[in-house]
């Protein structure tokens, strides 16, 4: 930790100082020239404040947060303040450390969803597709899944783009004073989530999408339903605008505030909305296409700002985009019929399941099938539940383009049923490094708003 007040060339728009895009934080970039620097290696921080405090020098060491519903407890701010203003900005995470990468490692691949669905949970539907298609890779199954499972894959995910960006929103708008953004911003997530839940059975943690398709076709009704409420939420999403984009008080909160060039994104491997705030159009659905989004009509939304401001107005534009790819999805549905998963029995889970009495399970044709009348059908599904198929010795890197950035899974095998090692690239892990170049030589209150326009979920960052 360093005396001095130096800033980065990335940092909050009112900052100053040399540009030095690799300086971990201001006081970085200052302190080659002779300042007082404290490294910390542990132990408790007032004695390092305490410190500081014998060069009697007028600087604070406070404690910040949680500010944000995603950081209740397991996001620790800590900022050295001087009057209004940060000097400097460190964020100190690992306090949630659910070892999910770890955990899989000792679950068959298919059982894997179960956990890594539960890392960004605001965006499950793309933990569980990032680890599928590298799975899907290293199986060298990528060409045979079938086209009505990719579709379903495309439909749920940019749904689920708009329930995490409503939230991001919502939770914003809350932490700026806004309660009617939140209650909106929420109000209109439900609609996603009774859709989620339909096809699913689930609102989050759905385990939906498997390696070789998803784990069942949707219900009666869904695509109905679907279209059904697509114009609810054009309409809701019109509220949000009108609550938001020119109100004076957000712009006031919002413009030049956690400010972060094009340099800057570079230098600390930020993607998403914040990279695309400076106007590079980087969108994996595009620039790597996957589960055919070359075929879908849709626009990258950029701006030039690289502020909170920029931000927000992107998530906006994002939605009617996924909105727009969604109508797509459920004209392609309504019209292509055919399987769920691939049709290799010795990879396919299960993919007949029913709602009945036990809530989620296999459908009682398919029980009697395998029980009555097929000895292979019950082999097959015997040691698929009990072993889990075999990956071929192997890796594999897989990236979505999730709400919060590039999501990618790297997945290793040595050519058991369980993987030998899983590792995520996860956004909110990379975006939250962004932290410290946002806020130093702004505001406390800018603090805020920086952190909220990131959006940063702990259990992607923390697993």
């Amino acid at each position: 930790m360093s005396t001095t007040t130096g800033t980065t060339g990335t940092t909050g728009a009112h900052s100053t100082g040399p540009a030095d895009i690799y300086a971990t934080s201001g006081a970085d970039a200052a302190a080659s020239e002779g300042a007082h620097v404290f490294n910390s290696t542990g132990g408790d921080w007032d004695q390092l404040v305490d410190e500081a405090a014998a060069l009697h020098e007028e600087r604070i060491v406070v404690n910040m947060g949680p500010q944000h519903p995603s950081t209740h407890g397991v996001l620790r701010l800590i900022l050295e303040i001087d009057g209004e203003t940060v000097t400097e900005t460190r964020a100190g995470i690992g306090y949630l450390h659910t070892g999910i990468e770890k955990n899989m490692e000792f679950r068959t691949w298919t059982q894997g969803v179960t956990f890594c669905t539960r890392m960004d949970y605001l965006a499950p539907l793309f933990n569980e597709a990032a680890y599928c298609l590298s799975v899907e890779k290293l199986l060298g199954i990528t060409d045979q899944i079938p086209e009505r499972a990719s579709v379903i894959r495309v439909l749920m995910m940019e749904l689920n783009r708009i329930g995490s960006h409503l939230v991001a929103l919502a939770t914003g708008g809350m932490e700026m004073g806004a309660t009617t953004v939140m209650t909106v911003g929420f109000r209109e997530r439900e609609r996603i989530l009774s859709i989620l839940e339909m096809v699913t059975g689930l609102r989050m943690n759905h385990a939906f999408i498997r390696p070789g398709g998803v784990a069942q076709d949707l219900p009666p009704g869904a695509i109905d339903k679907v279209r059904d409420t697509i114009p609810l939420l054009r309409r809701g999403l019109h509220e949000l605008e009108l609550l938001l984009v020119e109100n004076p008080i957000l712009k006031g909160r919002t413009v030049d505030v956690g400010y972060l060039d094009l340099s800057g994104c570079m230098a600390l491997g930020i993607t998403g909305p914040i990279l695309r705030s400076t106007g590079l159009p980087h969108d994996l659905r595009k620039l790597d296409p996957y589960c055919g989004y070359e075929t879908y009509d849709f626009e990258v939304i950029t701006r030039t700002e690289a502020d909170a401001y920029s931000r927000l107005r992107i998530r906006i534009d994002e939605m009617y985009e996924s909105l727009k790819i969604a109508e797509q999805a459920i004209d392609r549905l309504a019209s292509t019929p055919g399987p769920v998963m691939v049709e290799d029995k010795k990879i396919a889970w299960p993919a007949q399941l029913a709602i009945g009495g036990d809530g989620m399970g296999n459908s009682l044709d398919h029980i009697r099938e395998i029980m009555g009348t097929s000895m292979e059908s019950l082999i097959h599904h015997f040691k698929l539940v009990t072993e889990g198929f075999r990956v071929p010795p192997g890796q594999a890197y897989a990236a979505v383009e999730s709400p919060k950035g590039e999501l990618g899974c790297h997945a290793v095998s040595d050519g058991g049923t369980r993987p030998y090692r899983v590792h995520f690239r996860e956004p909110s892990f990379n975006n939250l490094q962004a932290t410290a170049a946002m806020c130093e030589g702004s505001q406390i209150a800018d603090v805020i708003v920086a952190v909220a326009s990131i959006d940063p979920v702990m259990g992607g960052v923390d697993r």
